[in-house]
């Protein structure tokens, strides 16, 4: 069965390769979990470790939910947003406005579990704004 990258569509293989300069270390296809093991205090790089959870419950509902992109989409824009200066104060001025801003960390992991909210409110946004540019 054929499997494509959820985002840019191109044909994924499985096999060898992976992550090479090539055409095909750059389609291998790649699973990503829509809200990272992490936040709910577990690691696949580290199973044995456990880590305190930021969210005790998936506030969108899809835990442990997985998508399938080619490496380039998923390693190189998923996993590295492009944050410019001025992005980062605007972030940290609706960050300070939402008072999710900490002056000195707590043992509460209330504030991160709000600022990620928030990033992602900002995503979808930004995604609704443009998608409702370009339609004609």
């Amino acid at each position: 069965m054929k499997q494509y990258c959820a985002i840019c569509g191109c044909e994924l293989h499985r096999g060898g390769e992976y992550a090479t300069p090539t055409i095909q270390g750059r389609s291998h296809a790649t699973e990503h979990h829509y809200v990272a093991e992490r936040f709910f205090g577990r690691s696949r790089n580290r199973p044995q470790t456990q880590r305190e959870a930021i969210f005790p419950k998936c506030p969108w509902n899809s835990e442990g939910k997985t998508v399938i992109f080619c490496y380039e989409c998923h390693e190189e824009l998923i996993h590295n947003p492009v944050f410019l200066p001025k992005d980062i104060e605007a972030l940290n001025t609706l960050v300070r406005a939402k008072k999710l801003n900490e002056d000195h960390k707590t043992e509460s992991r209330e504030k991160i579990a709000g600022r990620i909210k928030l990033l992602h409110k900002i995503i979808t946004a930004g995604l609704k704004q443009i998608s409702e540019q370009a339609s004609p």
